[in-house]
């Protein structure tokens, strides 16, 4: 049997505790971290801990900070008027790279799942009702395309509706690159259900 040490053995059960860490990318960060000079590793720790200590919520769109109230929302380049509603923060992050949407964001820190007993109470959703004044002409719900991401949509449109403000969703449909026969059915109703003029 394969003797490894203690220290080894803790630091590779927590990285395998990271989302899409295995045991074996796990080991192979541990040893990786093993080869490195102190100072590297040192480096990694204070990154760590400094992320811990210094972000937060954004008072106004729930999303990581190290200001308050975040870039985005402080902006006055940005489209105050349109919010798009996303999960979790790394949604900003894949929004943000396009470069296309120059309004504000909203992340409501999950999504519906009565399965897993997070319900709207367990959402930030009264923060975005307390955000909707009459001056915003729209909200873009751009929730994952799955059972819980669908649930979330329509919970959110029923409560947004009587609002009186325009709501909104990502099309869907078959991606660049992707060959129709490999689509499945629902892909295939919302790129039909989607399609623009040309």
């Amino acid at each position: 049997m394969l003797y490894i040490s203690d220290s080894l053995n803790q630091l590779i059960e927590e990285f395998s505790q990271l989302p899409g860490i295995g045991k074996k990318s796990a080991q192979r960060l541990a040893l990786y971290i093993l080869k490195l000079p102190k100072e590297d590793v040192l480096k990694i720790s204070q990154a760590l801990v400094n992320v811990k200590e210094k972000m937060r919520y954004c008072s106004v769109c729930c999303n990581f900070t190290e200001t308050d109230p975040c870039p985005i929302c402080s902006s006055t380049k940005r489209n105050t008027e349109t919010i798009c509603v996303v999960e979790e923060p790394n949604d900003v992050l894949a929004i943000e790279k396009t470069n296309e949407y120059k309004g504000v964001y909203h992340v409501l820190g999950g999504s519906l799942s009565p399965l897993e007993g997070i319900g709207p109470d367990d959402l930030k959703v009264k923060e975005l009702l307390i955000r909707i004044k009459p001056e915003i002409e729209e909200i873009i719900l751009a929730l994952n395309p799955n059972i819980e991401g669908e649930a979330t949509t329509i919970y959110l449109s029923r409560l947004l509706k009587p609002l009186g403000v325009k709501i909104t969703r990502l099309a869907r449909g078959i991606p660049i690159g992707g060959d129709l026969e490999f689509a499945d059915e629902a892909t295939l109703t919302r790129a039909l259900e989607g399609r623009v003029a040309v």
